[in-house]
C-alpha cells in the first residue's frame, strides 16, 4: 500500500466518523432516546436510581434495576427497554453493544386534590410528577475506529491528523 492509498482510507474512515457524529438539527445518528412524561412519583426519587445507571451498559442496566429496591425502578427498566427496541428496530443497531449516554430527569405538574378533614376543613394533596429522558448510543464502531487508527504507523497517524490524532 501506497501513502496515497494509506491517506484515502483513513479520509474514509475519518468522514464516515464525522458523518455519524455531526450534530443536524440536535440529533446526531448513532443515537436513540425514550421519553416517558407524567411519571407520578418525585423527580428527586427516580434521580437517585437515573444516577446509578448512567454511563453503564444496556444489559448491566437491566439487572441493576431488577435488583434495585425503589418503586422507580420499573418505570425506568421499561422506558430502558423501550430505548432499547427503539435502536434495534428503527436504526438496526445491536442491543448488546448499547450504551446508556444521557438520562435526565425533569421536574413535571404537581396534581393537587383536596382531602376533607374534620370540622369542614380541607387539606391540599400534592402528587409530583416527573418526565424521564433516555439516550442510548451504540458503541461498537468507536471501538473498531480506535482499534484502526492504533494499527497505523506514526508517520501515517502524523500525515493524515496532523498532531491532533491523540485526541481520538
Amino acid at each position: 500500500m501506497t501513502d496515497i492509498d494509506i491517506i484515502e482510507e483513513i479520509n474514509a474512515e475519518r468522514n464516515f466518523f464525522i458523518a455519524v457524529n455531526s450534530k443536524k438539527k440536535g440529533k446526531r445518528k448513532d443515537e436513540v432516546y425514550a421519553l416517558s412524561q407524567y411519571i407520578s412519583m418525585s423527580a428527586d426519587k427516580a434521580r437517585r436510581v437515573i444516577d446509578q445507571i448512567r454511563g453503564r451498559s444496556y444489559e448491566e442496566t437491566l439487572m441493576i434495576l431488577e435488583l434495585m429496591p425503589y418503586r422507580a425502578c420499573y418505570p425506568i427498566f421499561k422506558l430502558i427497554y423501550s430505548a432499547a427496541a427503539n435502536a434495534s428496530h428503527n436504526k438496526r443497531l445491536s442491543k448488546a453493544d448499547l450504551v446508556i449516554t444521557k438520562a435526565e430527569v425533569n421536574k413535571g405538574t404537581t396534581m393537587k386534590k383536596l382531602k376533607p378533614r374534620a370540622r369542614g376543613r380541607s387539606y391540599m394533596i400534592k402528587r409530583p410528577t416527573c418526565h424521564i429522558t433516555i439516550v442510548v448510543r451504540d458503541m461498537s464502531y468507536y471501538g473498531e475506529y480506535r482499534d484502526f487508527v492504533r494499527n497505523l504507523s506514526e508517520n501515517d497517524r502524523k500525515k493524515v491528523f496532523d498532531g491532533d490524532y491523540r485526541l481520538i
